[in-house]
């Protein structure tokens, strides 16, 4: 017989082991998604100030869009297309060089202005350039790391050297759950590499916060779902009893303790909210509810724009239903980020295709719901791409100096461009944007300070913004 921990478990089995062993792994999947304030781990009683945004929908475009080819317009590239000209950025710096001479290239998409605003946005994103008038652009983005494992890890973490919570794992922790009966934070279709389970992990936090990952990068978005939702060999009546008769052992567990044991009551939470997922989340998931007209919206139904697509209705769903924050991942599959063009910059415009439509769906939707008030959505990569030929080749290498992303709704600005780059769009060099500094002002718009937003751990309080970061207050509606 194998030795006993305190709480009857064998030593080679952990809890969360043991709950991956129970009800099929159910068990395991709502301790790591669990975000309740039932737990005995509560998250911070209330935001810090009020808030403009209730819930954030992330777009993950893994591998970093080229923003000279898309939404950062400079007629420069144009003018001096095919030029050898020295640059300087951080490839060269990382290995101890001044600079590097390529060859100046040119949009491969033609910009011409867009909406009331006049917005010079390119062919490349045609439906997602009809939104510009909803749209705040960040063209001062900068971050750290110039490869794709570090940089990506950096965007959900805000760190590199050590494991740190994702930022998803920072709101749950911070507001809890809107929805008591569905996770707090949910990851669509996630990668497995560059960062993998650490772009959605809750690290040192509670694992209650954990993301709930649905489906994995490269599978079809129709195949990826919750298992085990449903138990076809019993009745609910036998469930419903052997439900009940699994929480009376458990809470006379709670009652043999000498001392309060947070981690077992999460447990016990855990297992409520998995009986309660049962209830709430096939509906949710279920995309034939939709009207005919919806899924078409969205590009459903379409080979091009199917996959993705149902990601972004999905996030819909779960923005509606009450998960706080959901991240709609949008790469090939786990070693190959989608935009990372190095050698041939004409396939963004089959990645474009397939993410463009439905995330424009997605934009028209929300605000028709009314949904678009109180939720942001947050569309960008890692990084972007440089604005000369790599090799002085057909691609473009990677870009952390100076790229552009975009926010919509929860309190932000519409029709509104903050920031630029130099003029070939390689550097940023006014309304200069770190990633801390956009992690810190998505957690003010979700009315939390960033500052404030602490764990103590290992003798330190830690937080998502690390030491660095401010709100930028310029987009702020």
């Amino acid at each position: 017989m194998p030795l006993l921990t305190t709480t009857g478990l064998p030593l080679s089995l952990s809890r969360r082991g043991a709950l991956a062993s129970a009800a099929c792994g159910f068990g395991s999947l709502a301790f790591s998604a669990l975000a309740s304030r039932g737990s005995g781990l509560s998250p911070l009683p209330s935001a810090h100030h009020q808030p403009r945004a209730k819930r954030v929908i992330f777009l993950f475009m893994a591998g970093g869009v080229s923003q000279v080819d898309s939404f950062d317009h400079k007629p420069l590239l144009e003018r001096r297309d095919g030029e050898l000209l020295d640059f300087a950025d951080a490839r060269t710096r990382a290995r101890g060089e001044k600079g590097t001479q390529a060859r100046v290239m040119k949009s491969l998409w033609p910009f011409r202005p867009r909406g009331e605003t006049g917005k010079q946005a390119s062919e490349l994103f045609p439906a997602m350039a009809t939104h510009v008038d909803d749209l705040c652009f960040l063209h001062g983005m900068h971050t750290e790391g110039v490869a794709h494992g570090p940089a990506t890890i950096f965007l959900h973490t805000g760190a590199t050297s050590q494991v740190r919570p994702s930022m998803g794992s920072w709101v749950s922790y911070g507001l809890g759950t809107e929805n008591e009966n569905l996770p707090g934070f949910v990851s669509l279709l996630p990668s497995s590499g560059n960062g993998g389970p650490r772009n959605y992990s809750s690290a040192f936090l509670p694992a209650v916060h954990q993301g709930t990952a649905i489906g994995r990068a490269g599978m079809p978005a129709a195949d990826a779902t919750i298992g085990f939702l449903s138990n076809p060999q019993r009745s609910l009546a036998e469930q419903r009893q052997q439900f009940d008769l699994l929480q009376s052992l458990n809470r006379e567990q709670v009652a043999a303790r000498l001392e309060p044991d947070s981690q077992l009551e999460a447990v016990i939470a855990s297992y409520e909210l998995a009986w309660r997922m049962q209830q709430v989340a096939p509906d949710v998931l279920d995309l034939s509810r939709e009207s005919p007209e919806t899924l078409a919206l969205y590009g459903i139904g379409d080979k091009a724009t199917d996959s993705y697509g149902r990601e972004c209705l999905m996030a819909r769903r779960l923005a509606e239903a009450g998960v706080r924050y959901i991240q709609v991942n949008y790469t090939d599959n786990s070693n190959n980020p989608a935009w990372d063009q190095h050698t041939n910059m004409p396939k963004h415009a089959d990645h474009a295709r397939a993410v463009d439509r439905p995330i424009a769906g997605l934009l028209t939707d929300l605000k028709r719901r009314g949904l678009l008030e109180d939720t942001l959505v947050w569309w960008g990569g890692e990084f972007g791409r440089n604005p000369y030929a790599q090799d002085n080749g057909t691609g473009r290498d990677h870009d952390p100096d100076g790229f552009t992303v975009w926010l919509a709704g929860g309190g932000v600005k519409s029709g509104f461009s903050h920031g630029a780059t130099d003029e070939f769009g390689h550097v940023a060099v006014e309304g200069r944007t770190h990633m801390h500094d956009l992690h810190a002002t998505v957690l003010h718009l979700l009315g939390l300070d960033h500052k404030r937003l602490t764990y103590r751990h290992a003798g330190r309080d830690f937080r998502l913004t690390d030491v660095a970061g401010r709100v930028i207050s310029e987009i702020i509606a």
